[in-house]
């Protein structure tokens, strides 16, 4: 693996997870353009780490709100732990089916941009829809936790944006939009750490890649994660979602053609 593609696999990786254009469908459009050759078996270590600075950006920018989530699970504060545990809540059908289908799934759509691009397009719409919905201002509740944390499991088919799904489903489900921003960045921490551990267990013993080269992607995508995940809730807030459908269709597009070119 060379700088330039850690480099550019980090940007990726860090303004993917948080903007709504679905960070395994891009990391899936990379794979293909750069040649899966390019990315050698510890690549799984640089998977890691990418995760690592994701999570990492999120902690960054929420860690007021992370220190309430964890204090409202030893509190006796209701509303605090009622929070603590709609996230607890929201995690269960992702974890459900990242443990029991994701080899499933990667399998189903390692090198298939065409269903790459129709998860696009189904991400395009939910986004458009979402954008123009007028929601009313309701906090998180246990039926919008619920239905948010299915879409986020959902949302490991590849195109499918994580952030995009989740907070369009909040919106859908009458959730404030800057809450259900906010609770899309907090959900997915615990399942990136999961996510994080099970690779490491996969992983080979051996890293034959530079921890220079390592590195710079991390820094890529630490940095790029805080800048989206700020960039994201004001985006959130001023409905501007149709134009990340807008990008979805024209990504979506191009993948379509280059599968039956």
């Amino acid at each position: 693996m060379s700088w330039l593609q850690a480099l550019i696999l980090g940007i990726i990786q860090g303004l993917t997870e948080y903007l709504p254009v679905s960070s395994s469908g891009h990391l899936e459009i990379a794979a293909v353009i750069f040649g899966r050759d390019a990315l050698p078996e510890e690549s799984m270590w640089f998977t890691v780490l990418l995760h690592a600075a994701t999570a990492l950006s999120t902690v960054v920018v929420y860690r007021k709100r992370i220190a309430e989530i964890f204090a409202g699970l030893f509190s006796r504060n209701k509303e605090q732990w009622n929070f603590s545990m709609l996230i607890v809540l929201s995690m269960i059908p992702a974890a459900a089916v990242g443990l029991f289908f994701e080899d499933v799934i990667d399998n189903l759509f390692v090198g298939n941009l065409l269903l790459v691009g129709i998860a696009l397009v189904v991400t395009a719409f939910l986004l458009y829809f979402a954008d123009v919905y007028t929601a009313k201002k309701e906090p998180v509740k246990v039926n919008s936790a619920l239905w948010m944390g299915i879409a986020q499991a959902i949302a490991i088919l590849p195109g499918i944006s994580r952030s995009g799904a989740t907070i369009a489903t909040g919106i859908l489900c009458k959730t404030d939009k800057s809450k259900a921003a906010e609770f899309s960045f907090l959900m997915v921490i615990p399942l990136i750490l999961g996510k994080m551990a099970k690779d490491l267990i996969d992983a080979p013993t051996t890293i034959n890649t530079e921890t220079s080269v390592l590195a710079l992607g991390f820094l890529a995508a630490f940095i790029s994660g805080i800048f989206a995940c700020t960039a994201m809730i004001k985006l959130v807030k001023a409905s501007s979602l149709k134009y990340f459908s807008i990008y979805c269709l024209l990504a979506a597009t191009g993948c379509i053609i280059y599968y039956f070119s």
